[in-house]
């Protein structure tokens, strides 16, 4: 492997971490400050999450870790993959909300499974498409 794949894949690791940090504070905070009562709020809490972390993802993946311009196309592309990725998400979050994992832990589980996933999706975008 390259420097330049080594060192990009490690700037994907700082955008993600962070972006992960984003997401999941603002639902940890959302879910600990109001009463919820059924899996529909959970996953709107989940989702208010996701769509922040998004937008800071997308900023710091094109600047930073590909050092692309953004561009509308990449933008789409960044999009097209992060449904898919949102649609992994609530997937696997709800699969371990019916597991019995509690509402504030259910996040790092997921976490695991689609990062990796992501970033293949996010790399094809930037590198790819263009």
């Amino acid at each position: 492997m390259d420097r330049n794949k080594i060192y990009e894949f490690f700037r994907f690791g700082i955008v993600g971490v962070l972006a992960t940090i984003i997401h999941f504070g603002t639902y940890w905070i959302l879910i600990n400050s109001i009463v919820i009562e059924n899996k529909f709020w959970t996953n709107v809490v989940y989702s208010i999450g996701y769509v922040i972390s998004f937008v800071f993802n997308y900023l710091l993946s094109a600047k930073f870790t590909f050092r692309e311009t953004m561009s509308l196309k990449n933008g789409v592309g960044f999009l097209l993959s992060h449904i898919v990725n949102y649609i992994l998400h609530i997937l696997i979050f709800n699969i371990v909300l019916k597991l019995g994992l509690p509402n504030d832990l259910a996040p790092i589980p997921v976490y695991m499974v689609v990062i990796p996933i992501n970033f293949i999706l996010v790399r094809f975008v930037f590198k790819k498409i263009k």
